[in-house]
């Protein structure tokens, strides 16, 4: 994503839109930076609605401001620009967009706003998938929201964008002393949050489920549909990290208290005992869609979204997303 010298044919092109009052053309030159975009302020908010609100947001800002576009910079660029100070200025407008303390002594914050993040909706750029993984797993982006919101939008600029100083400097208007010193806090926070992962986002990773995560993923499913609390219990590492969202107050640290909790909300008893899961992935995780019929319905129902991460064959965290009512995903709402 560097400056372009002179403007290239999408520049050119959009300055020749923007003298015009027919949107057609602008929709075409901008609606293919619609996903990556969205990803973009996906990392800023860790809310899937929030951000395709000011990806919407982005573009509405950018047809207004069209006018000024001189191809100083890449069209790309530009919308970048535009879409943080978007998600920065909805981040001012919001008290409630923070990481709030655990209840539970020890278990550090939770972020109660967080919403998985479709695979389907991902980047089709072989440029932004090979980061896609590692910069968008949930552990990443909680971890982000850590961050104080105009450090947050320097990290993600420099260290996941790989933007320069100096861009990092002029989009967000700060000087590049303090984008330097904010990006140093930003890492030592990151470290923090997120000990023994590694740090360097512009790295490969591997965007494909393994073997062995596909293996737990049909494992759990299975003891879903069997009512199988024995074997489920049997795929989770002792010190699992399980929290139920947007539910306040539900985080564990240990498989034990997990599955008690489970057990004493009648998990597999009459009323949560009849079962269908679909495998899907989110935030480039596996994860199953959990369907529920209650003895009063002909149909199962979307219920919960689990996505979880797998290490070694056990599920180390489980971060489940209450479904119900919801159309999320593009899954079906009904089995």
């Amino acid at each position: 994503m560097t400056d372009a010298r002179v403007p290239g044919d999408d520049e050119a092109a959009f300055i020749a839109a923007a003298r015009s009052t027919d949107a057609a053309p602008f929709v075409l030159l901008t609606e293919r930076y619609r996903r990556e975009l969205q990803v973009h302020c996906y990392r800023m908010l860790a809310n899937y609605e929030d951000a395709q609100d000011m990806t919407q947001e982005t573009f509405l800002r950018a047809w207004h401001k069209r006018a000024s576009f001189r191809g100083h910079a890449a069209l790309r660029t530009w919308l970048y620009r535009i879409a943080t100070n978007a998600c920065l200025d909805f981040l001012d407008k919001r008290d409630d967009r923070t990481p709030v303390p655990a209840d539970l002594p020890g278990a550090g914050s939770e972020v109660r706003y967080l919403q998985p993040y479709p695979d389907r909706m991902l980047p089709e750029d072989p440029q932004e998938s090979v980061v896609a993984r590692e910069t968008i797993e949930l552990a990443f982006i909680v971890a982000v929201q850590h961050l104080p919101p105009r450090q947050r939008a320097v990290f993600i600029v420099r260290d996941v964008l790989g933007w320069p100083a100096s861009k990092a400097a002029d989009a967000l208007e700060l000087t590049v002393a303090s984008v330097t010193s904010a990006l140093q806090r930003a890492r030592v926070t990151m470290r923090g949050q997120l000990p023994g992962r590694r740090l360097d986002w512009r790295s490969p990773a591997p965007d494909e489920l393994s073997d062995e995560e596909r293996g737990v993923v049909k494992a759990y499913m299975d003891a879903h549909e069997r009512n199988d609390l024995t074997g489920l219990a049997a795929l989770l590492r002792h010190d699992l990290r399980f929290a139920m969202l947007a539910e306040p107050s539900t985080l564990i640290v240990t498989a034990k208290d997990a599955v008690d909790g489970w057990v004493s909300g009648g998990l597999f008893q009459r009323g949560h005992d009849d079962w269908r899961c679909v495998a899907t992935t989110v935030n480039r995780m596996p994860a199953a869609a959990l369907y529920l019929r209650t003895p009063d319905d002909p149909e199962h129902r979307l219920y919960t979204i689990a996505v979880l991460r797998i290490v070694d064959g056990k599920i180390t965290e489980l971060t489940g997303f209450d479904a119900r009512d919801k159309p999320w995903l593009g899954l079906p709402a009904t089995l």
